[in-house]
């Protein structure tokens, strides 16, 4: 017996539940199928026991990869995300970074820093042009281990101003007979982060145009 009405109709026409994908082999669905197996297998020919340890040992391994693969995904984006943040407070900072490549503006001198390991007779930084000429060279004299610091004012052998652009920065320690290159660490400000897309490293912006990876950072200042 109908004891009221209603004109909602909503719910004869909801959608039915979701149901669970049945695409994947669950534990449970698992030991179903070899419990089953098990019961209408041939008395005259039993399932060998190895063999029936190997079904489940093979279910467990591929079980355990799939949670550690999703734990590994986890930690990736857990890590990607502090670096991000690690990135992102960079910006607007000057920072030494291991490159070669340099940007005079026109006005400001470029300056950077090397980290000397052993004591040397002199240390010689080559300024060099986009055409491949040598623009300036700086000799730094005797250095003793440590941090060297050096500054170009933008002119040329003749003291003349160059123009603003990109520079390539070559530095070489001289021992002895001995002269070996060596990693110039060059200021730079950080004007943007750029993060990587699909998994890709994530790239720290520099005035002039200078793109690095959070790898490359040396030092902060």
């Amino acid at each position: 017996m109908i004891t009221g009405t209603s004109n909602d109709t909503s719910a004869l026409f909801a959608a039915p539940p979701s149901q669970p994908d049945q695409s994947d082999l669950g534990q449970e669905d698992f030991l179903t199928l070899m419990i089953t197996q098990f019961r209408n297998q041939d008395p005259f020919e039993p399932m060998d026991n190895g063999e029936f340890l190997g079904q489940l040992a093979q279910f467990s391994t591929v079980n355990g990869i799939e949670s550690l693969n999703a734990e590994f995904a986890g930690l990736s984006g857990a890590l990607r995300d502090e670096q991000a943040l690690q990135a992102a407070n960079l910006v607007g900072h000057t920072v030494l970074a291991a490159t070669d490549s340099a940007y005079f503006n026109g006005a400001n001198a470029v300056g950077g820093a090397l980290d000397l390991g052993s004591a040397a007779s002199n240390v010689e930084i080559d300024i060099v042009n986009a055409n491949g000429e040598l623009v300036q060279r700086l000799s730094l004299g005797e250095q003793a281990p440590g941090t060297v610091n050096f500054d170009w004012d933008g002119r040329n052998a003749d003291g003349e101003l160059v123009d603003a652009g990109h520079y390539q920065v070559n530095a070489r320690v001289v021992r002895g007979s001995n002269i070996e290159s060596t990693t110039a660490y060059l200021r730079a400000d950080v004007e943007s982060v750029t993060l990587g897309q699909f998994g890709g490293a994530m790239t720290l912006n520099l005035s002039g145009g200078n793109a690095l990876s959070l790898s490359d950072i040396h030092q902060i200042l």
